[in-house]
């Protein structure tokens, strides 16, 4: 069985797959620093929580926008499982070709959604990622990985709405029944979700018309993707367990 992780701003992601199959899907958060044994224990208790004995793993992938954590976590793996993680990295085969000005400052998981909705949807396909920031990421017919948007994420601005002002609370982020808000609360969220709805619309008019691409597929995913993706045209389609998905495409890629 295969151990895909996908280290976050705010959680680390499990997967365990067998062949295309997933078995389990698990997640701690990723701000509370762990030495190598607590992660050993961490991982051993969920994957046993879900029926996998740490065994049966053979192969483990890494995906990681926190370098901070990496040397707890692929020793606590290595514990577990007496296998050294594949590391998503330069050098690893992926079949996407990545034309930006500075390929080694993009994020390991923006690398790994592309090749999952590349190799599952085709392209020309955008995908956005509704994570801590947002990314708007386009992948050409041919595989090549040209442009890429980057925007602060919805929790991240309602983050910045309640801790830098004195009367705005801690809320819910969620859709309101309207944008025609009349509190305090229902105004947050529209402009927080309606905000990003349009945003959404916007950047994604503007590629098709500046990139020529009016055949372009639009594929979300990340925490509040699918509401987002449910509350628009735009999007044709949202995957939660995209970044996973590429992450068992690029392991197989490259035994």
């Amino acid at each position: 069985m295969l151990l895909t992780v996908d280290v976050g701003n705010t959680n680390i992601n499990f997967a365990v797959y067998e062949n295309e199959q997933e078995n389990a899907f698990f997640a701690i958060t990723t701000k509370i620093a762990r030495t190598s044994d607590e992660f050993c224990v961490w991982i051993a208790n969920l994957l046993s929580r879900n029926g996998i004995s740490s065994e049966d793993i053979d192969g483990c992938i890494i995906a990681s926008v926190v370098p901070g954590i990496m040397h707890s976590l692929v020793n606590g793996i290595i514990k577990l499982t007496g296998i050294t993680p594949m590391v998503i990295g330069p050098g690893l085969k992926t079949g996407v070709k990545i034309k930006l000005a500075n390929p080694k400052e993009v994020g390991a998981d923006r690398i790994v959604d592309l090749v999952a909705a590349y190799e599952l949807y085709g392209g020309p396909v955008m995908v956005i990622d509704y994570g801590t920031a947002t990314t708007y990421d386009l992948i050409e017919a041919d595989g090549t990985f040209r442009y890429g948007l980057t925007c602060p994420g919805i929790r991240l601005s309602a983050d910045a709405l309640w801790n830098g002002t004195a009367k705005l609370p801690e809320i819910e982020i969620k859709l309101p029944d309207s944008i025609l808000a009349n509190d305090t609360i229902s105004s947050m969220q529209a402009g927080l979700m309606y905000g990003c709805i349009g945003q959404t619309e916007y950047i994604i008019k503007q590629v098709r018309e500046e990139a020529g691409l009016d055949s372009m597929k639009v594929v979300a995913t990340g925490g509040l993707g699918k509401t987002i993706a449910d509350a628009t045209d735009s999007i044709d389609l949202y995957d939660r367990k995209l970044t996973m998905k590429g992450l068992r495409i690029v392991y197989y890629k490259n035994v």
